[in-house]
């Protein structure tokens, strides 16, 4: 019969009882061995709006973790700016005054093997996420959390509401001295040649 890996909580467990009778290095042996300390190095992301929507647009605008649709940030922002008091924004995101579609609905790159965990930083393993879900994943593997990574929607008739904010602010061109609106706009129209 083959050895069967210990779960974290009986190596713990295991490491808990080995202190109790005084003998340190046995418990850091077991750490080492079937549970080891590996630190996860943060590091900052920063992907160009165009870098964004062609990976939006690759999946449809789904999460593909969830398969929830989810909105064009370019739209989110003019919500909120032809409609502050009801859909409100915050530059920090602060959750008492910002909608909560800012969390539920706007769409971020996530990185299925994170690159803390030895993922690529490219393509290859960038999907669309929520922002709650891009969150709540944070450096776990999707085994780790139960999830499953839903298929690419190339062609999918839902484009996260980007046409409809297009047309708005082509009939509006003073809609585009918001920078933030300007940029993603001019990143859709790009990706979309």
């Amino acid at each position: 019969m083959a050895n069967r890996i210990p779960q974290p909580d009986e190596t713990l467990s295991a490491v808990c009882a080995a202190l109790s009778t005084g003998t340190a290095a046995d418990a850091q042996q077991l750490l080492r061995t079937h549970y080891p300390f590996n630190p996860i190095r943060p590091s900052a992301r920063d992907y160009t709006p165009r870098q964004c929507m062609v990976i939006f647009r690759r999946d449809g605008f789904l999460d593909r973790y969830s398969g929830r649709r989810l909105v064009f940030p370019g739209t989110l922002r003019l919500l909120s700016k032809l409609l502050p008091e009801d859909f409100p924004f915050h530059p920090n995101w602060k959750s008492d005054r910002c909608h909560f579609a800012y969390w539920e609905l706007f769409p971020t790159i996530d990185h299925v093997v994170p690159v803390s965990r030895g993922g690529a930083d490219d393509a290859t393993n960038w999907v669309t996420a929520s922002m709650l879900a891009n969150t709540a994943k944070a450096n776990f593997l999707l085994s780790e959390r139960g999830w499953t990574l839903r298929p690419e929607q190339a062609g999918s008739s839902w484009d996260g509401l980007a046409s409809w904010c297009l047309d708005v602010v082509e009939r509006d061109p003073t809609l585009q001295a918001d920078r933030y609106i300007r940029q993603w706009c001019s990143a859709a129209r790009a990706v979309a040649r």
